[in-house]
């Protein structure tokens, strides 16, 4: 991907923006949703372009840092030619974990926007705060519940197709396989 040149001074999206870089971030996570992985994704903007994209891979790649917004991340850094981002905004459909709230505060983005809270792990707000901890050395503007129906209905649509065997579970078949390779049963 060519280098993109980073903005000199942080611009701010129009209301009717985080909505469209939304709707690019939910298409992601149907990707995930197709390849039986949970269903989130990201994109990363600048300057009105989308610099990064991710879609959850842990199942297919079986890597625990394969998140949307790791990858996205990972995807515009590259673009932009280094690991501070600070013209970027992230856009998600759920609140990250701690683990990408971190890596958002290390790339110094000035903005996130998601759809949808994470009761069990956001680490934006709903279990604890990194994007906005007092004791770091960068804070993250935080817009959240764009676009929240659309990303809660894929999410429901994962699970309950878990539950009735829609979608396989490939955590407990490769715990199988190792707990078999093991010589446990």
């Amino acid at each position: 991907m060519a280098q993109i040149k980073a903005p000199d001074a942080e611009a701010v999206a129009e209301p009717g923006e985080h909505e469209r870089w939304l709707r690019e971030a939910l298409a992601e996570a149907a990707l995930a949703l197709a390849a039986g992985d949970v269903p989130v994704g990201a994109v990363a903007v600048c300057n009105g372009r989308v610099v990064g994209r991710g879609y959850n891979r842990k199942e297919a790649t079986r890597d625990p840092t394969a998140h949307a917004e790791m990858l996205a991340l990972q995807m515009a850094a590259r673009a932009l030619g280094g690991w501070r981002l600070p013209g970027v905004t992230l856009y998600c459909t759920l609140e990250p974990c701690p683990m990408c709230a971190g890596a958002i505060v290390q790339a110094r983005l000035p903005r996130l926007v998601y759809a949808v809270d994470d009761p069990n792990s956001g680490a934006a707000g709903s279990v604890v705060n990194l994007l906005q901890h007092e004791q770091l050395n960068h804070r993250v503007e935080v817009i959240r519940g764009i676009l929240a129906q659309e990303a809660q209905a894929l999410l429901q649509a994962f699970f309950e197709g878990l539950r009735d065997g829609r979608i396989p579970s490939r955590s407990a078949a490769w715990r199988r396989r190792r707990l078999a390779s093991e010589g446990q049963t």
